[in-house]
């Protein structure tokens, strides 16, 4: 393929023309000293919490007694410092937009401290979280008859892996670190087609089944026991604003779910006063913005089918 190399010559004013947009349109560029938390470190953390999480299942296997304290401690270090600064980062660019300011200079906040001191408490929470997914496996086994075992779930389910992100967000939401949960979750929607907010509150034993389309909004509470399949929204039925026109935010949008609840594929279910009973079963393609009493069987009437043979011509 010929390459007119004289077009290159027009290139150094492209670049003045796109790099004078940077000042005109500042609002999606970011320039100056002080750097935000980054992408691919971001998702290293998550890859990293993965292989503490499932050791064996990941980057390093022949793992076994003598050797897992060793790699485990690796990462656990590593992890610890990785944290410390994505967390410093996105406290002291939250602080400087809070307050109009650039890398918080005058500012008292020791945000490296205070990155490490979030750091080392989401650490601290990482057996509790396995306890919570080990139930979460084996609700994927118990629920789905096509799981030949464990091992194929943590390998290959895609709710698992959706799951796993974002009990790991949650935390951090939890902890009020900015960003990163959200950065966390959204991979984990882009790699899964699942998207569940990080500060939605999930009980043990949860099972996403397929999963493609799943969509959990910021303010769900879901008990222990809950099984959905592919294409359930649990989303907000409106967005309350003030007297100016703003979202009002911090308000229950999305619905509840409590314990042993099915969801049938494409259910959708709205409104953060939406409670959906315990023990109750929502059909496929069920459209619901009201409460459910416990134990409930919601369904759409059956569509009426025509069939006819299509290999009978057709007469005009």
């Amino acid at each position: 393929m010929a390459t007119d190399i004289r077009r290159k010559e027009e290139l150094p004013e492209l670049t003045n023309r796109i790099i004078e947009t940077y000042g005109r349109i500042s609002k999606i560029n970011h320039l100056g000293h002080c750097p935000l938390p980054n992408s691919s470190t971001v998702i290293e953390i998550v890859e990293n919490l993965k292989e503490v999480i499932f050791p064996g299942y990941r980057k390093r296997q022949n793992l076994h007694a003598g050797n897992v304290a060793f790699h485990v401690g690796g990462l656990i270090d590593s992890l610890h410092d990785q944290l410390t600064q994505q967390i410093a980062r996105a406290l002291r660019h939250e602080n400087d937009l809070r307050h109009n300011m650039k890398c918080s200079i005058g500012g008292e906040i020791d945000f490296e401290a205070l990155g490490q001191a979030k750091a080392i408490q989401f650490l601290e929470e990482i057996p509790r979280i396995r306890e919570l997914l080990a139930t979460d496996v084996q609700a994927a086994y118990d629920g789905d008859p096509a799981a030949t075992g464990l091992d194929e779930i943590i390998f290959c389910y895609p709710g698992l892996e959706a799951i796993t992100t974002q009990r790991l967000a949650h935390e951090l939401y939890q902890l009020q670190v900015p960003t990163i949960p959200r950065m966390m979750t959204e991979w984990a929607h882009s790699n899964t087609g699942i998207d569940i907010h990080p500060g939605a509150r999930i009980g043990p034993s949860f099972f996403i089944d397929h999963g493609t389309g799943v969509v959990i909004g910021e303010t769900c509470d879901i008990a222990a026991n809950v099984k959905l399949y592919q294409g359930v929204t649990l989303g907000a039925l409106s967005f309350p604003k003030d007297a100016d026109g703003n979202i009002i935010r911090g308000k229950k949008r999305h619905p509840t779910i409590e314990d042993g609840v099915v969801i049938y594929a494409n259910a959708t279910i709205l409104g953060g006063d939406t409670i959906v009973g315990a023990g109750s079963v929502i059909g496929a393609s069920v459209s619901l913005s009201k409460s459910v009493p416990p134990h409930t069987v919601v369904t759409i009437d059956k569509p009426s089918l025509r069939f006819r043979d299509a290999s009978l011509k057709q007469t005009s």
